[in-house]
């Protein structure tokens, strides 16, 4: 269930053991629940965890593409699980309106979910598909985003049988027309159906959906030349890139999975999915080069293509041995990929421009380059993973032991030879272990360490981008408090993180894994609802991140790229008296980040930056059928600013935004 406010679930899914309530975890844990999705207008995951004071991202708006921060390390949108499955969802930008929850696990989740496909160690995002509900439901919605983009959407849910068994949820919307951003427009449409089925002791469930994201000029990360002052963010809604440019995606995507209890304490599940992204990208990547703001945008066509397996299967229960309860689990899980990824075809002279005041040249086309995508990778992650949860004293002490043996075996091949390139099969065992202890009922004290294995991305300019390099090993220790005041939950997390990282030479173009970060933080949180008609949400985190081992001696003891000190999010509802206007709500939220280091020598850097969203909700009827208006400002001072360096690439931030819409159930 939510807890208190709705904004954010009472528990969420630890990976093959199961639901856990969020004070029974010796994890930092937050599940953003439907509700907030709704009331917040959220367009897809970004901002969903923009409530999220571990989260920042990796990408510029309004390019169409998800990347995120968590802890200060990266996690892109291909490592998002969907029902606890990888490779399933979107590889760029998987769609919102069929989620009931979103779940962001702070740090590795790999002894609790496995390795995904990039291994990322910063933390997770797990995507919960709506099932039916108890009643029928038919909602219908239609918005509107500046600057002129009409969205229409609708919910449909219903069970059937004598006991309800069958459930049906579908899911459709559809988004088009011009965005904040001149020169830009969106095409965007999405349809997923969900069925179900719940028995005595059979539990199945069977998700199919399908998105399609087109995109006329979308923005694009920058980049900047070594040296160069990093000049002031220009005003957010100048579009850089040409207005011919454009990023047109699709994926289709199954999910199935099924339960049968073999007994009341015994439980045997297995899932499967499987999705085909396809994408084609033709534009260029900037690179600044003067402190002026002048930049080099050389036009290339890129298509891409991706295919992804998922399979788990596992056992989990639980058994009593004298005054000691184990909460048991064992799992084997495959994931295979094919990628086609080839070389970026040139398409006339680079353009050289301003930020502050682009140049637009006539337009080019694509027409007759290769849209042909042959492989250019396959990877192979398995793994076997088991772990016991040991509770004494009422569960006032409980003790979470395990591992999970990984294999990651990634092949590279020549696109136009088809020729295999290069090879590398690693394997390791990955432990984990926890401690929850409750010194009294709604405090509850916790520790962890854990480790995860990490295959590298190598930045396709790299002149080694077809080697297979290798993974490597990173290691998390966390300490942490969480507090239960009822209606209010706080927590506190301690933590650091070791991972290898991988260089880029700014003059060779060859990438190598030869250095190592280390981001030690502290995370404070919060949510709730402190007084009837009152939430909150939010909470601060302070990052140091240190790189400890770089290829140039002089950078060791330097502050990671892309590490800010302070990420502070906060979000607040307050609900007026029913004397005033009834069914009236006011919302708002800050958000600030401290400034970043863009190269490794920190010689170059963004400022801090502060943005404040505010809006108003309003619940009434219509003909005795529920009416929901809602209206927000995103970044409602206008204010400009770049909102991340990491990985040596700099994004620009949202402009100022607005979003309405009108939601009704019949």
């Amino acid at each position: 269930p939510a807890y208190a406010g709705g904004e954010v679930g009472s528990g969420s899914r630890l990976g093959f053991l199961g639901n856990r309530s969020v004070f029974d975890q010796p994890f930092s844990a937050t599940s953003y629940t439907e509700t907030l999705i709704r009331d917040q207008q959220a367009r897809n995951v970004q901002d969903v965890v923009n409530n999220d004071p571990s989260i920042r991202t990796n990408v510029p708006a309004y390019s169409g593409i998800l990347g995120f921060f968590i802890r200060g390390f990266p996690v892109f949108a291909q490592d998002i699980a969907f029902n606890g499955l990888y490779g399933v969802a979107d590889a760029f930008n998987p769609a919102i309106e069929s989620i009931e929850r979103v779940e962001v696990l702070r740090g590795p989740a790999t002894l609790l979910s496995g390795v995904p496909p990039f291994g990322n160690i910063g933390g997770s995002i797990n995507l919960i598909p709506k099932r039916a509900l108890e009643d029928p439901l038919t909602r219908a919605t239609i918005g509107y985003a500046s600057d002129a983009q009409i969205y229409k959407a609708v919910d449909v849910s219903r069970r059937f049988g004598d006991a309800k068994e069958w459930g049906l949820r579908f899911n459709g919307a559809f988004n088009n027309g011009a965005t904040p951003i001149d020169n830009q427009s969106i095409h965007f449409g999405v349809a997923a159906l969900a069925l179900d089925y719940r028995g005595e002791r059979l539990r199945a469930s069977l998700d199919l959906g399908y998105q399609e994201l087109d995109f006329t000029s979308p923005l694009r990360n920058r980049n900047v030349a070594a040296g160069v002052r990093i000049p002031r963010a220009p005003d957010l809604t100048r579009n850089q890139q040409q207005p011919w440019e454009y990023r047109d995606s699709a994926n289709q995507q199954l999910a199935t999975r099924v339960e049968y209890d073999l007994t009341p304490d015994l439980t045997l599940y297995g899932a499967y999915g499987v999705s085909n992204f396809r994408q084609e990208y033709f534009g260029g990547v900037l690179t600044i080069f003067n402190a002026r703001g002048d930049y080099r945008d050389p036009v290339s066509y890129l298509p891409f293509h991706i295919v992804n397996q998922t399979a788990e299967a596992g056992l989990r229960g639980t058994v009593e041995t004298g005054p000691i309860k184990h909460s048991f689990g064992l799992a084997a899980v495959g994931f295979w990929q094919d990628l086609a990824q080839p070389p970026a075809q040139t398409v006339g002279p680079t353009i050289t421009s301003n930020l502050y005041d682009p140049t637009y040249v006539a337009p080019r086309s694509p027409f007759g380059l290769s849209n042909a995508t042959p492989r250019t990778s396959s990877r192979i992650n398995r793994s076997i993973a088991i772990a016991d949860t040991l509770s004494i004293l009422d569960d006032r002490v409980l003790l979470t032991i395990g591992g999970r043996w990984q294999g990651l075996d990634v092949k590279s091949y020549n696109p136009v030879t088809g020729y295999r390139t290069g090879t590398s099969d690693t394997g390791a065992f990955s432990p984990g272990v926890g401690l929850v202890v409750k010194p009294w009922e709604r405090l509850s004290l916790y520790a962890n360490y854990v480790e995860g294995l990490t295959s590298p991305a190598v930045p396709i300019n790299a002149v080694n981008a077809t080697a297979a390099f290798p993974a490597f090993v990173s290691r998390q220790t966390e300490v942490g408090a969480k507090y239960d005041f009822g209606t209010v939950g706080v927590g506190v997390a301690a933590f650091d993180i070791e991972q290898p990282s991988g260089f880029l030479d700014s003059r060779t173009l060859f990438f190598s894994v030869d250095g190592r970060q280390r981001n030690s933080g502290v995370e404070l949180t919060v949510f709730g609802e402190p007084a009837p008609g009152m939430r909150l949400l939010g909470g601060i985190t302070l990052l140091d991140g240190v790189q400890v081992r770089a290829q140039d001696p002089r950078n060791v003891g330097r502050t990671a790229i892309g590490v800010p000190d302070v990420q502070l999010n906060l979000s607040g509802e307050l609900d007026l008296p029913p004397s005033l206007v009834p069914g009236l709500t006011l919302t708002g939220r800050v958000i600030y980040t401290s400034a970043q280091y863009y190269d490794l020598a920190n010689s170059q850097k963004i400022p801090d930056w502060a943005t404040l969203d505010v809006g108003l909700r309003y619940a009434t009827t219509l003909q005795e059928r529920p009416l929901t208006l809602r209206a927000t400002v995103a970044n409602v001072t206008g204010t400009n600013y770049w909102a991340s360096t990491g990985r040596g690439i700099l994004s620009q931030g949202a402009p100022r935004t607005v979003l309405l819409s009108a939601s009704m159930d019949f």
